[in-house]
């Protein structure tokens, strides 16, 4: 057994004891408040938990409904005309813990409740980099599905502590401990039960508890319809001998970060309750350990629970390392949190209120406290603060707001590319002036959506995450800002890349009597490492080409992977090295070496036998075992490899890989083989070389077309 480096975690519960940090002024102090987000794959539950949340903490004093469109944080009309998250929304409430060391002291809880449908998985990603830990809600009956791994990953890339609240546990097919195995072999988690279940599906009528050895009983819905009282009890007798294993595999696992807890279990000693739930908080904020609560969130069973583990187990702002940045000379600056500190906030999100204007929402900020779509105007925001500011001008996502005397931009968040795009025409020439601020506003919200114009059709091109993506945004134009406008049919966004090494050599040169131009380049181009992108690499030696013409011969190379040379796609995965040319010492300019950088490009890329690239889809569906061939063979139609098969709680899961040129309007295809029961989860996956017999194809239906040579 190896104990694992220290973890440094503050119990402070006396208000006098409280960090120099904290402003006295300070409402909550720092110790006494949590930042988390609630995150999951669609359906799994995330917003119906949050709102749980609001009523038993209450922020609200009725609970909304998904199906009823009354939630908080699902306040947008297309949210509850489609009964899905598209928007994170940030809101706060307190909570007095019913056990553990913060008993009988209000928590101040700020939670943000993410979107889980991937088309709008940038929300999750700005969402998380400045959260300090996060609840993951998985579904008891599908488990692990393809977007809470993406939530996983992503959770990890940000090194946000969290703790799995499986939900749906009243449901039929739910298995709360197959949930537990699936995290452990999918996301590799070191995922442990803090809680057992007392029965499942219909027969889900209490939780036990792990670290205080105490069972919860939950009232039918007659006695208790708003799951208010639930009764503790002592471990019922059938299940005392579980409760006693998974215990025992509690403490073993929280071992490795509490050398008390190891001291004692090694010696044969009880743990008691405040050491296991101290270790269990350990573990939690080492980013090694899950700690696992089954509940219903619908059938409003254990949520308080949930929120006791939030405050025991999550870590507070002061528990976790300062964010981290740099300053203007690139070295590291730390932006500690501190009341008397300099301000460092992070602007992770944008937003056009109707009644105030653009919001700049960021951690560390002043003015607008946001609940969901209200605001509640403040004079002041403490260290650790999630807020909103109002009126911020040209301020854009991952930007840092900061003290002047404060040279810092903290890390931005990182976004993936968009996968598919549509034209948009306005219906008329009014629409058309509407529709271009429209569209500004729109992708200064939104850093996935990107807006450009066809160089050879002179059409808008709209390019998002998924047709979902790309079909919200025309309805929010069309809502928001009266723009009636005509999609055309979605394109998909192929990239290039090539095969093998090649040389490429450019020059340009004109003389017209007086001052020619003057720029001469050669490179060396070669396959990169998959998801490297574009690297250029100066290997001049001896002056050959002047330091001052590097860079416009850079410019140059990165402006002709703009547009490849089979289809004009931009070019991916490539490592340009700039190794020769020569320099006139009249003629030469920046503008003649960037036309000789494109030129020696562009040869180089010819000769590199170039591939087009197009995107591939993860594809899961769930089906019911009778309509599985049908639906194997429309995947395989679409070009789909099979990639697996497995039986789950009575239905069938098929994984595969397809292009996502074939899987336009696939939901409602899936829907009619299988009579409405299938239902299908898309996730981007990668990129493969379009086959031969459809290359030409692409090429000449392209709007697109290779740049000049």
């Amino acid at each position: 057994m190896s104990v694992a480096a220290p973890i440094n975690i503050t119990v402070v519960t006396d208000k006098a004891k409280i960090s120099p940090v904290n402003a006295k002024e300070r409402p909550f102090p720092l110790e006494w408040t949590r930042n988390i987000g609630i995150a999951a794959h669609i359906d799994a539950g995330k917003t119906t938990t949050t709102e749980r949340i609001l009523f038993y903490s209450g922020a609200v004093h009725k609970m909304g409904e998904v199906h009823e469109g009354t939630t908080v944080t699902d306040w947008m009309e297309q949210e509850r005309e489609r009964g899905i998250t598209i928007t994170a929304a940030a809101i706060s409430c307190a909570w007095n813990a019913s056990w553990g060391p913060w008993k009988g002291i209000k928590q101040r809880i700020n939670i943000i409740d993410t979107p889980g449908h991937v088309d709008f998985t940038a929300e999750v990603e700005r969402s998380l980099r400045v959260l300090d830990g996060a609840v993951a809600v998985f579904c008891a009956v599908a488990g692990v599905q393809p977007q809470s791994e993406t939530v996983w990953r992503q959770a990890n890339k940000y090194r946000v502590p969290r703790i799995a609240f499986i939900n749906k546990m009243d449901r039929t097919g739910a298995n709360f401990y197959r949930a537990i195995d699936e995290m452990r072999e999918k996301l590799k988690a070191n995922a442990h039960a803090l809680f057992l279940p007392i029965g499942a599906e219909e027969n889900f009528t209490g939780l036990i508890d792990l670290v205080q050895n105490v069972a919860y009983a939950f009232e039918d819905d007659t006695k208790d319809p708003l799951g208010l009282n639930p009764q503790t009890m002592p471990i019922p007798a059938d299940m005392a001998a579980k409760a006693k294993e998974y215990r025992e595999k509690l403490i073993e696992a929280v071992c490795d970060f509490d050398d008390v807890i190891a001291e004692k279990y090694l010696g044969g000693q009880e743990v008691t309750v405040e050491e296991l739930m101290l270790g269990v908080r350990k573990a939690t904020i080492s980013l090694q350990f899950t700690g696992v609560i089954p509940g219903s969130a619908f059938k409003k069973k254990g949520v308080q629970r949930l929120l006791d583990c939030v405050v025991n187990y999550l870590p507070s702002p002061i528990d976790v390392p300062p964010m981290r940045g740099q300053d203007s000379d690139g070295k590291e600056v730390a932006a500690t949190v501190d009341d008397k500190g300099k301000m460092a906030g992070l602007a992770f999100k944008l937003w056009n209120d109707p009644f105030v204007g653009k919001l700049v929402f960021f951690r560390v900020s002043r003015l607008v406290l946001m609940r969901a779509i209200e605001r509640e105007e403040i004079d002041l925001a403490y260290s650790g603060d999630i807020c909103a500011v109002v009126g911020v001008k040209d301020v854009i996502t991952g930007d840092t707001l900061c003290d002047e005397d404060f040279d810092i931009r903290l890390e931005p968040p990182s976004f993936p590319e968009p996968v598919i795009s549509m034209s948009i025409e306005p219906n008329s020439k009014g629409d058309q002036e509407k529709m271009g601020t429209a569209l500004q506003r729109l992708v200064a919200e939104d850093p996935t959506l990107r807006v450009k114009t066809d160089p050879d059709t002179g059409q808008t091109i709209l390019a998002g995450m998924g047709e979902l993506h790309l079909d919200i945004i025309r309805d929010r134009m069309k809502r928001e800002f009266k723009v009636e406008a005509t999609a055309g049919k979605p394109q998909i966004a192929y990239r290039e890349t090539v095969a093998k090494a090649a040389d490429g050599e450019g020059k340009f040169i004109r003389q017209s009597g007086g001052k020619g131009q003057y720029g001469h380049v050669v490179v060396k181009l070669e396959p990169n490492e998959k998801g490297k992108g574009i690297e250029v690499i100066n290997e001049i030696v001896g002056g050959v080409i002047p330091k001052e013409f590097i860079k416009p011969s850079t410019d140059g190379i990165l402006e002709g992977a703009n547009n490849g040379v089979v289809a004009g796609y931009p070019v991916v995965d490539v490592k340009v090295r700039i190794v020769d040319g020569s320099f006139h010492e009249v003629d030469s300019s920046e503008l003649a070496f960037k036309m000789a950088g494109i030129f020696a490009f562009k040869e180089a890329m010819k000769k590199a036998h170039p591939i087009l690239l197009e995107p591939i889809m993860g594809v899961e569906v769930t089906t019911p075992e009778e309509y599985q061939g049908d639906l194997m063979g429309d995947i395989n139609r679409r070009r789909g490899q099979i990639q697996g098969m497995e039986n789950k709680a009575g239905a069938c899961i098929i994984a595969a890989h397809v292009p996502l040129e074939t899987l336009f309007g696939y939901v409602t295809d899936i829907r009619s083989l299988s009579k409405g029961r299938a239902s299908a989860s898309i996730t981007p996956s990668h990129f493969e070389q379009v086959p031969n017999s459809l290359l030409t194809k692409i090429v000449e239906t392209s709007t697109k077309a290779p740049a000049r040579t």
